[in-house]
């Protein structure tokens, strides 16, 4: 790196609206163009959440595949639910490593190693001990709850991810 102008900029520095570079234009809006199917998986997401009733698990899920994903809308949105329902920014930063910091509870554990496996359901098939692990933190209708949000939040994650949503901020 050539320092010949002087030192580079602090981390942070000069990052301004005016210097972010503009997001892919999105390729469809599927609450356009198939509006009932939008709706759908909003409510399935909607249900789910409001059968696992715990909003702190639901947004650290909503989060954890997102990120695996890659969809930058959906963490957009998920990140700034969580911080509008008072979860802490050191867990917020540290979601991606969550196995490597005491930051997180047993059932918060439990959920995550779920949502990977799920999101991950190639690769991984849900191993039995996974999935026990959930069942001994979740009652059964939670855990089916649960079950169904990872499923609603990746169906989303893959049509944003696929569409091109772009954050809103």
């Amino acid at each position: 790196m050539n320092h010949a102008a002087g030192p580079p900029p602090a981390y942070g520095d000069g990052m301004t609206d005016e210097s972010t570079v503009p997001a892919p234009a999105p390729r469809i809006l599927l609450h356009r163009s198939a509006p009932e199917f939008h709706r759908a998986l909003l409510e399935a997401s909607r249900a789910a959440t409001a059968g696992l009733a715990d909003p702190v698990v639901t947004e650290l899920v909503n989060l954890r595949a997102s990120q695996i994903n890659g969809c930058a809308f959906c963490l957009d949105k998920h990140a700034a639910d969580a911080r509008a329902k008072g979860e802490r920014e050191h867990r917020l930063d540290t979601l991606a490593a969550w196995r490597e910091t005491p930051y997180f509870t047993a059932r918060e554990r439990a959920a995550l190693a779920l949502t990977e496996s799920v999101t991950l359901l190639a690769d991984t098939h849900v191993p039995d001990e996974v999935f026990d692990e959930a069942a001994e933190h979740f009652a059964e209708a939670e855990l089916a709850h649960l079950i169904g949000l990872i499923s609603a939040i990746n169906a989303l994650n893959r049509v944003g991810v696929t569409s091109r949503l772009t954050p809103r901020r």
